[in-house]
């Protein structure tokens, strides 16, 4: 079991009161999820789909920022759940480095339909914002129609 799952954000950001912290940092939208990683991770079903890595948070929304168990971070596409597509991904976190924005607290950015699916990121009427538990819902909804139709269609 991954030990880094129980707080898998502890050694990269210390010192924050929070269960969740959100912002910009940079030029980059970014949710960690810092004491609700565990419950998150469960969710979203990470280990159905990535077994031995953890959810820290989301980047610009379209990304879950993943750690391993040699607490190695990597970025990997909320749609579809592939370990192909993990990317190592490096961030040195102040708290006072992320800027929150109320228009965005508590929300994450779906595409009604994922651009992996075709929809069009662009379209006003193909994105909605919503919580992150009905985030989680779309993703292991559509993260099961991508793995059944690569199955069925190889």
């Amino acid at each position: 079991m991954l030990h880094a799952a129980r707080q898998p954000w502890s050694w990269l950001i210390s010192d924050v009161s929070q269960k969740m912290i959100e912002g910009w940092h940079s030029d980059e939208y970014l949710v960690l999820f810092k004491e609700d990683a565990p419950r998150m991770t469960e969710l979203y079903g990470l280990p159905q789909y990535l077994s031995g890595y953890a959810i820290v948070g989301l980047r610009g929304w379209d990304d879950f920022i993943v750690v391993d168990e040699q607490r190695r971070l990597f970025t990997l596409p909320t749609v579809p759940l592939e370990q192909k597509y993990l990317e190592p991904f490096s961030i040195s976190i102040d708290r006072t480095a992320i800027k929150p924005d109320a228009r965005f607290e508590k929300k994450a950015k779906w595409y009604v339909k994922p651009v992996l699916f075709g929809g069009d990121p662009s379209a006003k009427e193909n994105m909605a914002w919503i919580s992150f538990e009905e985030h989680a819902e779309l993703v292991r909804w559509w993260a099961k129609l991508y793995r059944d139709t690569v199955a069925k269609n190889g």
